[in-house]
Parts: structure tokens; sequence; C-alpha cells
């Protein structure tokens, strides 16, 4: 299946514990870049990674509820903590546990949240 994609494909075998295919699977196939869930493997995509970031950001605004502005904004927080500088096949999103990803994502769903007007302490 990956060889008949487009060239370049990015792989994201999500599922645990066992995976759609594998890493190295997926890379002898023709995938350009490959993340997983696994912390076994470069490029592990996992929640944890969001997740406190985005309830401190939604807990400081004193959010109403989780809107898609906050997580877009998440999004791009994290986006924005890995310069070009450091970015290869092998590092395309922050390391799980990097607690400046953590801030980072905080503050941005925070401000989404005032600026949205889903913040309870900063109503517009």
């Amino acid at each position: 299946m990956v060889r008949s994609m487009a060239p370049k494909p990015l792989i994201f075998p999500m599922a645990n514990p066992v995976p759609e295919i594998g890493y190295y699977e997926a890379l002898e196939a023709g995938a350009f870049i490959v993340g997983t869930g696994s912390s076994a493997f470069p490029n592990q995509i996992n929640n944890v990674l969001v997740f406190p970031g985005l309830f401190r950001g939604a807990l400081d605004a004193r959010a109403r509820t989780v809107n898609r502005e906050m997580l877009l904004a998440a999004a791009r927080a994290l986006q924005g903590c890995i310069g070009e500088d450091e970015l290869s096949k092998e590092h395309i999103i922050p390391f799980a546990w990097d607690k400046s990803a953590h801030k980072a994502v905080a503050e941005a769903v925070r401000q989404a949240a005032i600026d949205s007007g889903v913040s309870k302490l900063y109503s517009k």
C-alpha cells in the first residue's frame, strides 16, 4: 500500500499496542517519514505532548469549553517548538516529555480561549 502512495509519503501508524504497519516495515516500503505512538521509535506522536498544556491553558483561562480555536492554537504552538535547524526525518515533533512544549501549548491555548470569548475571566 505504501508503494502506491504519492512520492515521499508520510506514514503515521498510531494503533497500540500493534500498529497498522511497523516503523521499519513502513520505511522499507518507501515511507519518507514515519511517526508512531511508540516511544521505541523516532517521531513518537503521543497525546501526552498536548494534554498537559491544553488543560493548563483551559484552566488558567477558566474556559467554559475547549473549542476549535484552542485546539488549533495547541497545534500551532507545537509547530513552533522545533526550529528549522532541528527538523529532520527523525524529528518532526517535540519529544513527548518536552516541558517547554507543554508551556508553549498552555500559553497559546489560554490566549485562544480569551480571544475566542470562552474565558470566564476575560469575557468580551
